[in-house]
């Protein structure tokens, strides 16, 4: 069966590769409709509408893809990609010496003998920043590496050094639950077909 990950994400590319299995990435170009407004529902959402995008690109042959979404929440307020510099340093001001939640969505399409199955679900991980002075937030910015990324930082990247602590799965905060993806295919045995496979050849 193809897998199929709807992203262009090299994080999210890297997580997946922990499972052993072999996938395409292939980025949803769907302009995304922001409908839902509490965050755990709209990084669902919106990971639905990646995943059903290539869902109805790749139709001719049985596949599995994976659509995801992550957004960072303080307060209640969703920070999602700095839209400059000038919104990243607001983010990060907002963000420094504070704890936030960060939201990732995932939805699991298995598209098998013209039969569509759909799992989608949310992680939740609570997020512990050290202060930053304005000097550390105005060069980490310089760094670029804020600008794709939820509420302006990378926690695997430069944006490490600023994270005290995590409660939660930390690949939730990097974009992929990856342990829940397993146990999901797994519950599927879709894990097991492709082992089995790679086992016969």
């Amino acid at each position: 069966m193809k897998i199929i990950l709807a992203s262009a994400s090299p994080r999210r590319k890297e997580l997946l590769e922990q499972i052993g299995i072999e996938f395409l990435c292939i980025p949803s170009q769907k302009e995304e409709k922001i409908i839902e407004k509490e965050p755990d529902k709209l990084v669902e959402d919106l990971s639905r509408q990646k995943a059903f995008d290539i869902l109805e690109r790749e139709l001719k042959e049985d596949c599995l893809i994976i659509g995801a979404d992550t957004v960072v929440a303080l307060d209640g307020q969703i920070l999602g990609k700095p839209k400059g510099e000038e919104d990243a340093k607001r983010m990060l001001s907002l963000l420094q010496g504070k704890s936030h939640k960060v939201y990732t969505g995932v939805t699991l399409i298995i598209y098998k003998n013209g039969e569509t199955k759909i799992k989608t679900f949310s992680e939740e991980a609570k997020v512990f920043m050290y202060p930053m002075t304005e000097k550390e937030i105005l060069e980490y910015i310089e760094s670029e590496e804020p600008m794709d990324k939820a509420g302006g930082y990378a926690i695997q990247g430069k944006g490490a050094v600023f994270i005290k602590k995590v409660e939660g799965e930390y690949n939730t905060v990097v974009g992929l639950p990856i342990g829940r993806i397993y146990q999901e295919l797994k519950k599927e045995g879709i894990l097991l077909s492709m082992r089995s496979k790679k086992n016969e050849e």
